[in-house]
């Protein structure tokens, strides 16, 4: 058994010695300045666990944390290290560490004693600083000592959350232990080979700060920051930092210190060092073939390497943000409203032609039908401008005149028989069509066959949607506002005119309800509840088809939570975020929908069932209180206006729940062809396709069906992910009009507008909430949301309802109040802040806001720091 190996040895593996070991031990054989030093095995911690048998105690421990309770990390982390702290390390494993230790240069040298976990450092996942270092180490005593600490440490609270969320398993992980001679350095810091902010490859950042570099890690200094063009080498940009503290040794120890002040504001390194320092991260980059992070150190002129792993996180290279709206020739305004504010983000590639091309097909045919004529509106209807969807308002005089004189006739075929539009054509026509495709072998089809399904498929959906938007959802806003006005005005209401809109079935609420009751029969059976407790959301998810049950789960409750979640899905899991049908929607990606399930399981939110119950017992009880306070006309005029609303409202929030009902299928369709195109190495995976245009997306295919030579697109992906997200910088305007050639600007009057710090929108649900601030950009980051965040977004759609559950406040920058989030924040009664018009860009995560839903203001307070922020 090895319990030790020399740092460059060949038989250094990761199961052996780790993530960082194996790092340094890739370093080192390759010539790099590393430290001399060895390794301590996962063979020499297995043998320590064992002899001590601490294995039963650190099951014992674990089965009794809930990742999302700090408490029960904290516990298990307390209780595991006090036995790892009671242990004692073999004789025979001692000796052989003691006489590594006595091979290195020097009586009793100063050492470093690095942790180096079999989960660490790996490509898609940085564990920097889950576990300890030890720095300025000498003689053997306080080297076993050490030693038998870092072991220890593989089992912080911290360690054991992040590893949990990260789905990785306790028994797959395992410690060793890195010795190496102590630089004495005189300054330090960190190098990534690539820009870590803007994504830029042909880039170095270097950080430097006196000292021995734990400030710059640990972020308590404020650290010289040095830009390097790979290219020659050269430094293009320089920020020299006030660095107050460094981090020194003393008394056999380290302690942090006062940098002198005529060192505070000096360079750490010239533009020599800085290149000489490049040069060795290239190296280090040509070594592992992608871009690394390097902790460096530099005594008496010489540098050192001390670690290198790959970058994770490090996003695609942006391009420079457009700065000017230009609107295509024939419009002369546009505007953020309507069927575009379901696209509130740029458009990916594919929607922006093929999706937008079944968009306007649609809406030309719903406006035809209405004014009886296909030219009185222009063509297209939805255009882009800096990648985002704007309605084009473009109307020629004879076409404005056509609205004017038509528009009483509008008014009444959109009112006539409006909710059986939808409830007996609209919506039974699109289930039609959704189910013919479903029942189809159409995976047998051609390619072209394919692309004509996600055509008529997408043109179902704004089928759909113009339904909805030519009676119901009008219907909704008109009929809320009549009511809303005889209720304040007319029957002066003692209650708000909204407590008489709520408490209805709606579709988001029984999907709430459904994940509620989802988790009741969970919470039922033990080891099940035990399991979804402590397994991370995308762990979960992952687990749905697998046949066999976790430890401890009888099969028959493993089967039953699998299709019980599964019936979810098929009912629920269809709302869009979005029309773009590049974002996935529940189904495609279940791990939110597995956080509010779990959420209700730690008891967690509210009942829906009680709470809608209770809303519907209040609109009735008040409802009673007012009829009878009323004289005959006012009742009269007050139940007529009451009605319809209440007819209305669901069914508006039911119609815009189901307007995706087509999306799972056709994504599946255009998936499947990004296969085909994957396996023929034209993309790197399947969801490329979004990213490519229609006419690319039918050549490519066409080309690969008559066996032709192919172009891969590997590159045109890059770009255009670098392109959307440059336009996600952006804060389109509401309006663009042109003006004798010239184009202008204009937000929103309502919302949006500051004063100082604060930011003001329009009040849509009562109440007043501090909290951390969450920005969620899509259904891509709803696993950050933790309870009692504030959810700040875009815009909320009907997909974004299990969130409400955790959330304790609402802010968007899109809405008012009768939009989705306002009414299903009412429901859930948490404050609402909608149509800011910036939240999202003036709000970071982290931030401590107050939420006043009273008054339509947010106030966010300084950027809070996170003290257990990774650097990578």
């Amino acid at each position: 058994m090895e319990y030790i190996l020399p740092l460059a040895d060949s038989r250094v593996t990761l199961a052996t010695c780790g993530g960082k070991g194996v790092s340094l031990a890739r370093l080192a054989a390759a010539g790099l300045p590393v430290p001399d030093g060895f390794h301590v095995t996962t063979a020499a911690y297995e043998q320590f666990v064992a002899d001590n048998a601490l294995r039963d105690d650190i099951a014992t421990a674990l089965d009794a944390v809930d990742s999302s309770r700090v408490a029960t990390l904290e516990e298990a982390s307390r209780h595991i290290r006090d036995r790892f702290s009671a242990g004692t390390i073999p004789a025979a494993l001692a000796g052989a560490i003691v006489e590594a230790y006595s091979t290195l240069p020097g009586a009793d040298p100063a050492v470093v004693v690095r942790s180096s976990a079999t989960a660490e450092d790996l490509p898609d996942a940085s564990f920097a600083g889950q576990q300890e270092t030890y720095l300025d180490i000498s003689g053997v005593d306080a080297l076993l000592k050490a030693t038998k600490n870092c072991w220890a440490s593989l089992w912080t609270a911290r360690a054991i959350g992040y590893r949990g969320r990260q789905g990785i398993a306790p028994e797959r992980i395992a410690l060793a232990v890195v010795v190496q001679v102590l630089v004495p350095a005189q300054a330090a810091g960190v190098l990534f080979t690539a820009h870590p902010l803007t994504g830029q490859r042909d880039r170095v950042m270097i950080s430097a700060a006196w000292g021995l570099g734990e400030t710059v890690v640990g972020g308590e200094v404020t650290p010289d920051t040095i830009i390097v063009k790979k290219q020659g080498t050269r430094v293009v940009t320089r920020e020299t930092g006030d660095k107050a503290l460094m981090t020194v040794r003393r008394d056999g120890g380290t302690r942090v210190e006062a940098v002198p002040e005529s060192r505070r504001r000096a360079r750490v390194l010239d533009d020599e060092a800085a290149a000489e320092l490049t040069r060795l991260g290239l190296q280090i980059e040509a070594l592992y073939g992608t871009p690394m992070d390097i902790e460096w150190a530099r005594s008496d002129g010489h540098l050192a390497i001390l670690q290198a792993r790959p970058i994770t996180a490090l996003p695609e290279p942006t391009t420079t943000r457009p700065d000017a709206w230009r609107l295509p020739a024939g419009a002369y305004v546009a505007m953020r409203n309507n069927i575009v504010e379901l696209m509130p983000d740029p458009l990916s590639p594919l929607f922006a032609t093929l999706g937008l091309q079944a968009v306007n097909i649609s809406l030309q045919r719903i406006l035809g039908a209405f004014f009886g004529r296909h030219d009185v509106a222009p063509t297209p209807l939805i255009i882009v401008v800096n990648d985002y969807a704007y309605y084009n308002g473009s109307l020629s005089a004879r076409q404005m005149a056509r609205v004017m004189l038509g528009s009483a006739g509008i008014l009444r075929r959109m009112f006539s028989g409006a909710v059986a539009r939808w409830t007996e054509m609209g919506r039974p026509r699109y289930v039609a069509t959704v189910n013919s495709w479903r029942s189809r072998p159409w995976r047998q089809l051609s390619e072209p066959e394919i692309l004509s399904a996600v055509r008529e498929l997408t043109e179902a959906a704004v089928d759909a949607y113009g339904t909805l938007v030519s009676g119901v959802i009008p219907g909704a806003w008109i009929t809320e506002g009549l009511c809303t006005l005889v209720c304040n005005l007319v029957a002066r209401s003692d209650v708000p005119a909204r407590t008489f809109l709520m408490g209805f079935d709606s579709i988001p609420l029984r999907a709430d309800k459904s994940l509620y009751d989802l988790a009741q029969w969970v919470r039922e059976r033990e080891a099940l509840a035990a399991h979804v407790r402590r397994t991370p959301g995308p762990q979960l998810a992952g687990q749905l088809a697998d046949s066999q049950p976790p430890d401890g789960v009888t099969p028959s409750d493993w089967h039953g939570w699998q299709s019980r979640f599964r019936a979810h899905l098929q009912r629920y899991g269809s709302m869009i975020y979005s029309l773009d049908f590049a974002n996935p929607v529940p189904a495609d990606h279940p791990a939110p929908l597995l956080e509010t399930c779990k959420h209700y399981l730690r008891g967690g939110g509210v009942d829906p069932h009680a709470r809608q119950r209770t809303s519907a017992e209040t609109r009735e009880a008040a409802t009673w209180r007012l009829s009878r306070r009323l004289g005959r006309v006012r009742r009269e005029l007050f139940h007529r206006t009451l009605a319809p609303a209440q007819r209305f409202a669901p069914l508006r929030e039911d119609g815009l729940a189901d307007i995706g009902l087509a999306y799972p299928l056709l994504r599946e369709m255009l998936l499947e062809l990004g296969r085909r195109l994957d396996d023929r190495g034209l993309i790197d995976r399947p969801d490329d396709i979004f990213w490519l245009e229609q006419d690319e997306v039918e050549i490519a295919l066409r080309q690969r069906r008559h066996d032709r030579a192919l172009k891969p697109m590997h590159d045109v992906v890059r770009r255009r992910r670098a392109a959307w997200r440059a336009a996600g910088r952006l804060s389109p305007p509401f309006t663009v009009v042109r003006v004798l050639g010239f184009e202008s600007r204009a937000r929103r009057r309502r919302g949006g507008r500051r004063d100082g710090d604060r930011l003001k929108g329009v009040a849509c649900s009562p109440g007043r909430v501090t909290g951390p601030a969450r920005v969620l950009r899509g259904p891509e980051d709803f696993g950050q949301l933790q309870p009692g965040d504030v959810l700040v977004a875009s815009i909320t759609t009907p997909a974004w309802t299990p969130l409400f559950a955790m959330a304790s406040a609402i802010v968007t920058d899109v809405g008012g109040p009768l939009s989705h989030g306002s009414i299903v924040a009412r429901e859930y009664g948490i404050p609402a802040v909608l149509g800011t018009g910036a939240a999202t860009r003036r709000i970071r995560t982290g931030q401590t806001i107050t939420v006043d839903g009273n008054t339509g203001v947010v106030v966010p307070a300084a950027a809070s720091r996170d003290p257990f922020r990774s650097r990578t």
